[in-house]
């Protein structure tokens, strides 16, 4: 009787294990349960957050906005089907979760103030309005050179949509104010 009950709590204990390791692999391949994850790390019960390279996040960043290109400028708007200057960087950066302003004017206090000869894939570039003496245009540098950069944005001009332009050009490089880095 004692070889039958010894034989029975032997085989609870391993049929409990064996359910704890299925749950847990099961739980894992689901991504629900509190273990380590992609992209996450422990150590000594620490969780430590990963270093996101910033050049793939810059890129990203980018590529999502590249993907935007032609959308028409509708003032006023924040969506895939239509943009205005600032809708189009806040709807981009958000996409990553991101918080940068609303309004171009939100921008004059906002995001850490950088040289342009150090700007970077993903910086934004602030403008003045073209009619006015305030901050009302911005942009999302592509290819970083410094006073020549390029930048994606929602261009009220006659193109009226989603265009790549260049800080060389006049009328930009007239209206340029700064540019920031939110990253």
């Amino acid at each position: 009787m004692a070889f039958k009950k010894i034989n029975f709590l032997k085989l609870s204990k391993l049929i409990g294990l064996s359910l704890i390791v299925l749950c847990i692999a099961y739980g894992s391949l689901r991504g629900d349960i509190g273990l380590p994850q992609r992209n996450e790390n422990v150590v000594k019960g620490i969780q430590i957050e990963p270093i996101i390279s910033n050049t793939s996040l810059r890129d990203s960043i980018v590529s999502f906005g590249m993907e935007l290109l032609g959308t028409p400028y509708v003032e006023a708007s924040c969506g895939k089907k239509a943009f205005d200057c600032s809708g189009f960087v806040y709807f981009v950066f958000q996409h990553f979760k991101i918080e940068v302003p609303r309004s171009s004017s939100g921008f004059e206090h906002f995001g850490k103030e950088i040289l342009i000869e150090n700007v970077k894939k993903g910086d934004i570039l602030v403008f003045l309005s073209p009619s006015s003496n305030v901050i009302g245009h911005v942009g999302i540098v592509t290819n970083p050179k410094g006073m020549d950069s390029d930048f994606i944005h929602a261009s009220s001009s006659s193109e009226m949509k989603v265009i790549i332009s260049s800080l060389k050009q006049k009328g930009y490089t007239r209206r340029f104010v700064k540019a920031v880095s939110v990253l």
